[in-house]
């Protein structure tokens, strides 16, 4: 952008500081942190998180963010862009008032038409004031004008500002396939290296689980905006992969005093699809879980070594399906993500195969005939209905996983069993026979969680 005599555009506040000051050396910086960027696994991310510090500390980390989407930046045309306040203590959320940002690249458009939506919500100003020497959100300027050379930005500070208020703001600015929602977070702050990675492997974790409700400013200091975009990414059926996750100490500082950075990027879970290549590991991996039950009669312990794709390491829930000449040999799986996928998807491929109640231990005769599939599961969201005529015509057939808890029975259908119960109302009873309740219960205390799978490996069909 090019600014005219009558736009007003915010200078920047600290180049030279957190990062370099003239176009060249900005250029050239960004640029090596693009390359050394670490592999992303296939996301398509519509919400990335990258952190904040200089670019010499956390530069790398922040790259392998950017990296991940550019390979369709044109279609980018907005950045919904929210990071934490530093440096002016204020309630809500912050706005400035200019219609561009500079940076040594040239200037970033704002793009108001957005920015109107947000400031319709109660709680969001215009306070040019909270940006003063603040650089949670510049420091990510100059990446999205490379990355993304097309896009505005909608710059938001958060201030003292409970998730709901984040999570409204956030919903209205959601958009289609031309908006990113950018989080700008660093993770905990001035420990020594072994006390960080343990923190900030939990916050991963509550990230990778979409759980904003128990992040704090321990773990991240950017935790309110997180918190409020991760409500929407688990209201809108998202996954979370953990791209990278490092400290100063391993980039440029001193291990003895440490700040931590991830990226993570989160997809709409319906239409996420793993690399080919991760899922033959997956399906091959079930594989050797179930031989090495055979021979040895227990499950794999399993470590995480180097090199292994982000979509593997990051924890997620699934379910192992066995079939047999056709017909299902064992399903055994975990319904809420608790441990990264590849020794998931190990330990219950066998557990599928010796520890279904349904079926007898898989014989070594049987080992060399077995089909394998694996589904993975978004995070289980929780359904309002007024009746049962109302949670039926809820039900979206081929695509909702259902969990039915009621008291101490609980039973899950994934979607593939659609294929054998069709009718939404034939899928709701016999989920209930399958949680050991009557086919006519009912009852106020009745709970149905829904969720969508990615599903690969041979084709299967389960029936109650």
């Amino acid at each position: 952008m090019t600014p005219s005599a009558n736009v007003s555009v915010r200078p920047p506040e600290v180049a030279g500081r957190f990062y370099p000051d003239s176009h060249n050396a900005c250029v050239d910086l960004l640029e090596r942190c693009l390359a050394a960027a670490r592999p992303s696994g296939g996301v398509d991310a519509k919400i990335l998180v990258a952190p904040h510090a200089g670019w010499v500390f956390s530069g790398p980390i922040a790259g392998t963010a950017y990296a991940s989407l550019r390979r369709r930046a044109d279609a980018i045309r907005r950045v919904v862009l929210l990071g934490p306040a530093h440096r002016v203590a204020f309630r809500g959320i912050a706005t400035t008032s200019v219609d561009a940002w500079a940076t040594p690249l040239g200037t970033l458009a704002v793009d108001w038409k957005a920015l109107t939506e947000a400031l319709a919500v109660p709680g969001v100003a215009v306070a040019d004031a909270a940006f003063a020497e603040e650089h949670s959100l510049e420091v990510h300027a100059p990446f999205i004008q490379r990355v993304f050379p097309r896009a505005a930005i909608v710059p938001l500070l958060v201030g003292d500002a409970p998730m709901a208020l984040v999570s409204e703001v956030v919903g209205r600015l959601w958009g289609g396939p031309e908006t990113l929602i950018l989080v700008s977070s660093d993770l905990s702050h001035f420990h020594d290296q072994a006390t960080a990675r343990r923190l900030d492997a939990e916050t991963a974790g509550l990230i990778e689980t979409l759980r904003p409700e128990n992040l704090n400013g321990r773990g991240a200091c950017g935790h309110r905006a997180l918190a409020g975009v991760l409500d929407q990414a688990r209201s809108r059926d998202l996954r979370a992969t953990t791209f990278d996750l490092r400290t100063s100490g391993d980039t440029r500082g001193n291990p003895d005093r440490v700040v931590g950075y991830g990226a993570f990027a989160l997809e709409y879970a319906h239409a996420a699809r793993l690399p080919e290549a991760d899922r033959r590991q997956l399906i091959e991996a079930a594989r050797f879980g179930v031989k090495f039950g055979i021979e040895h009669g227990r499950t794999p312990k399993v470590g995480l070594g180097g090199g292994l794709s982000p979509t593997l390491t990051t924890r997620r829930a699934c379910f192992v399906t066995l079939t047999l000449d056709g017909r299902l040999r064992g399903c055994i799986g975990s319904m809420a993500p608790h441990r990264p996928l590849l020794p998931d998807v190990i330990d219950n491929a066998w557990k599928a195969a010796f520890g279904d109640p349904r079926f007898p231990p898989l014989t070594a005769e049987e080992l060399d005939r077995i089909e394998v599939s694996v589904s993975i599961l978004s995070t289980p969201r929780p359904m309002s209905f007024a009746d049962e005529a109302d949670l039926v015509r809820q039900l979206r057939p081929d695509i909702d996983g259902l969990i039915m808890h009621d008291a101490d029975r609980r039973g899950i259908f994934l979607p593939s069993v659609w294929s054998g119960l069709p009718k939404a109302e034939t899928f709701l009873t016999q989920l209930k026979r399958k949680a050991g309740l009557p086919t006519d219960h009912w009852s106020e205390t009745l709970r149905v969680f829904r969720y969508t799978t990615e599903s690969f490996g041979a084709a299967f069909r389960e029936v109650a």
